[in-house]
């Protein structure tokens, strides 16, 4: 088998940020703490060639600033490119935007949230479903994540399994036969959340959100972090 897992870059996070933090792809790799298989990066919103599924030990879509009902070209690729991947059996995670890509890959539907946005630390809550998933029977029934989100999987594919809510959003995290999809982010820590409620602030308050009150419920999430953990160590087991 191969023993590179992709992760297929679709966005960036803003430039103040990546200069702190690095971008999304290292916060990922970072987060996997693989110990025998390699992490190759593939930029699809900058054009590069996907890779052959037959060539990965499991692949990773990370998130992105772009809006999904906007259909850019490069990430309509991907989106047809995520069936071949899940009828190959190769263990595929999405986040945020990529869970987004999974869904509508796969026959579902995303789109603006009729409730608007979820931003900021929020309790989700795991359904009966979790307690033999690989990902998530290993995490309590209730814990924090991070959350960035205006678009939503408003609509799942069919055969798939819900995982998770949060008061705000009911599809927080699904399966798919060997893929999953998570609406929040298990790569962010607290430093990173608040990071994004300082460069949105301005947005956020326009908009009637308390900043102060954001910023004061930003915690940790270890739990959240354990799905990437527990995802590296499908991929080790395969």
């Amino acid at each position: 088998m191969s023993f590179l897992l992709h992760i297929i870059k679709v966005g960036s996070t803003y430039p103040a940020i990546a200069a702190r933090f690095g971008d999304f792809e290292s916060w990922i790799a970072d987060g996997l703490r693989l110990a025998t298989v390699e992490v190759r990066v593939v930029n699809a919103k900058a054009g590069a060639e996907l890779p052959h599924p037959a060539k990965s030990a499991g692949i990773i879509a990370t998130g992105s600033h772009s809006m999904i009902t906007d259909d850019p070209p490069w990430s309509l690729t991907v989106e047809k490119w995520i069936p071949s991947v899940i009828r190959a059996g190769i263990p595929f995670l999405g986040i945020c935007y990529g869970h987004q890509l999974l869904a509508r890959a796969a026959g579902g539907e995303a789109g603006y949230h009729p409730a608007g946005k979820e931003f900021g630390t929020v309790p989700v809550h795991l359904l009966p479903s979790c307690a033999d998933d690989p990902l998530f029977a290993s995490l309590p029934g209730t814990f924090p994540v991070h959350a960035t989100h205006s678009q939503s999987v408003l609509r799942l594919p069919p055969g798939a399994v819900r995982l998770a809510g949060s008061s705000h959003e009911p599809n927080h995290a699904f399966r798919l036969h060997n893929a999953w999809g998570i609406q929040f982010h298990p790569e962010y820590t607290a430093d990173i959340m608040r990071s994004y409620m300082t460069a949105d602030a301005q947005d956020l308050e326009a908009a009637g959100v308390n900043v102060t009150d954001l910023l004061a419920a930003v915690v940790e999430t270890p739990h959240a972090a354990r799905v990437l953990t527990n995802f590296a160590r499908l991929i080790e087991a395969r």
